[in-house]
């Protein structure tokens, strides 16, 4: 191979490694984390409440145990408490409509609904549940001028 035929080979080689890297680079730039990318990331409203019972990033990562926990508790063992309860969740976190009606998990607008449709995830606490605030209706336990104690859950089942 002559002198001339040598370099041109090296000077390909090195501008295709660079051109490759290149477009690796650009493939897996981390883009900043806003609704302007190529994927649309969930928009999570704001909740009424005070403050939740852990941290937003625990619960963001949790929740789904904290609630099969919790459901494993009260259907299997009886143990009904007011900490985790999806109640609680729901009074805090309903979304009201342009009506200020809350709206129902059916709407897209529910708050569960954006993040679980991002992560393709079905919600299947709202077959047996309540997925809106009841106005005016109240665990027999927080009823004004109710004879049970805190330790009795909504349906005066002891709490332990």
């Amino acid at each position: 191979m002559t002198a001339r035929r040598t370099s041109l080979a090296i000077i390909t080689v090195v501008l295709v490694f660079v051109a490759g890297l290149a477009v690796v680079t650009l493939a897996t730039e981390k883009e900043p984390v806003t609704n302007s990318g190529r994927v649309p990331l969930p928009v999570i409203p704001q909740a009424q409440g005070d403050g939740c019972v852990e941290d937003t990033a625990f619960i963001r990562r949790n929740h789904m145990a904290l609630l099969k926990h919790k459901r494993d508790e009260t259907t299997r063992k009886g143990i009904r408490t007011k900490q985790d309860s999806l109640i609680e969740c729901v009074d805090c976190h309903a979304v009201s409509g342009p009506d200020e009606i809350p709206l129902t998990a059916a709407s897209p607008e529910y708050f569960c609904n954006s993040c679980h449709e991002y992560a393709a995830v079905k919600i299947d606490c709202f077959q047996c549940h309540s997925s809106k605030p009841e106005p005016g209706v109240q665990p027999v336990d927080r009823q004004p001028g109710s004879t049970l104690p805190n330790s009795l859950g909504p349906h005066g089942i002891e709490c332990t």
